[in-house]
């Protein structure tokens, strides 16, 4: 009988106490933009990440006209020129903290300034073609305080050899 009533009381304590909402040290992006912080400071101290469950809702979410540029056949040695127009169409203003691609010959230009929902954006990438040669795709990685953090884009086309003479 002793044994069942510390049993049972034991069953209520782990009850009350598992019950209890976890308190998280992460303030919401709301939270953040009605603080005193402001402008890119509120953005940079709640950056998303993929690793932690998010309110997709509450973000900046990047939205490209044209993710794969197609740039034909090209010789050698030429460079292209693209840029790639965004918009934000999240809710909360857009900061990108990053561009890259996987090689030297492809590089990326973006702004530094926040684009605020609604607005547009270019990033501008420039791609040599030296030394490279047949089917290219070179992507450009791009990372925001979105959800997932990284999109790509790409420039795809043919570099064939060039000419002699």
């Amino acid at each position: 009988m002793k044994r069942s009533i510390n049993l049972f009381l034991f069953s209520i304590i782990i009850l009350i106490t598992a019950c209890q909402p976890e308190k998280s040290s992460e303030k919401s992006i709301e939270e953040i933009r009605n603080s005193d912080l402001v402008g890119n400071a509120a953005i940079i101290r709640n950056p998303v990440s993929a690793d932690e469950v998010t309110d997709t809702v509450n973000v900046a979410k990047m939205e490209f006209e044209e993710p794969i540029f197609e740039f034909g056949e090209v010789e050698a040695g030429e460079i292209v020129t693209h840029t790639f127009d965004f918009r934000n169409t999240g809710k909360v203003p857009l900061l990108i903290s990053d561009a890259r691609s996987t090689c030297g010959c492809t590089v990326p230009d973006w702004p530094e300034e926040l684009i605020h929902p609604g607005e547009k954006g270019q990033i501008k990438v420039k791609f040599n073609t030296k030394n490279m040669l047949r089917m290219q795709k070179k992507p450009v990685t791009v990372v925001a305080n979105t959800y997932p953090s990284e999109t790509k884009v790409y420039l795809s086309g043919f570099v064939r050899e060039k000419k002699e003479g």
